[in-house]
């Protein structure tokens, strides 16, 4: 079972433009992400797809591989131009402004799909547990419920579950933008087109659910931190610092 990583990466980030070139210690937000998933050794190859040659050319200066696409809506799209003429069963796509992901939530997805004899799974996700207020409420958190066996029903930036009766504790569960797909359901999915709840809530795995499609959530206590906004890149030169 070949298995590739393959990280999406647009330029013009609409919260934080150009964030993916920003400098997180001695290196650029994308190169940190690049060489922290080969650093992993889980993968038979790494690639960084985008529509930047500013982003491109950093990939290839530091001895990366790195695909040109077309301009898309979403990095699931970009990843299927990306992967159409590259031999690989598996892919997991890794958010290029997720850059300290370890390796064990990530051979947590892979062997999602080593125990999928009937291949009835198309696509594995991590969620994380959310325990603050403020973090729950927080649109840029995509929330996901899930079913008894740990598949997905909805993902929402508003609060879901939302807590109607007080007297039953409520868990609430953050959406990792980290995906492991089948190749073959990923081409399918760039064949597909936006229907209204994923226009809505700009969430692109509601997609498979919407063509009902099966997403298995696994759950993950690491804690990255996903660059959205100037403020988040703060958060990982900090957590940069107290690691080095």
């Amino acid at each position: 079972m070949k298995t590739i990583a393959v990280i999406p990466a647009r330029y013009e980030a609409s919260r934080f433009p150009g964030k993916l070139m920003q400098i997180l210690g001695d290196k650029t937000v994308i190169a940190t992400t690049y060489q922290n998933v080969v650093e992993t050794e889980l993968f038979d190859e790494v690639f960084v797809a985008t529509d930047s040659e500013i982003i491109f050319n950093e990939i290839k200066n530091i001895g990366g591989n790195a695909v040109m696409t077309g301009s898309h809506e979403t990095g699931s799209d970009r990843i299927a131009e990306a992967v159409q003429n590259i031999d690989c069963d598996i892919v997991v796509n890794v958010q290029g402004d997720e850059p300290f992901l370890k390796t064990e939530p990530l051979k947590q997805l892979i062997a999602v799909f080593k125990d999928d004899q009937e291949e009835k799974i198309s696509l594995a996700s991590l969620k994380i547990r959310l325990h603050e207020k403020e973090e729950i409420e927080n649109p840029n958190n995509v929330k996901v419920i899930t079913d008894n066996q740990g598949f997905a029903l909805y993902f929402s930036r508003s609060v879901i579950p939302y807590p109607r009766e007080t007297s039953v504790k409520t868990e609430y569960f953050k959406h990792i933008g980290v995906y492991a797909f089948r190749k073959k359901a990923l081409l399918n999915f760039a064949k597909l087109k936006m229907m209204p709840l994923e226009i809505a809530e700009k969430i692109e795995c509601i997609r498979y659910l919407e063509y009902g499609m099966k997403i298995k959530m696994i759950e993950t206590d690491f804690v990255g931190v996903g660059i959205d906004v100037p403020e988040d890149l703060e958060k990982a030169r900090e957590i940069l610092k107290r690691n080095h």
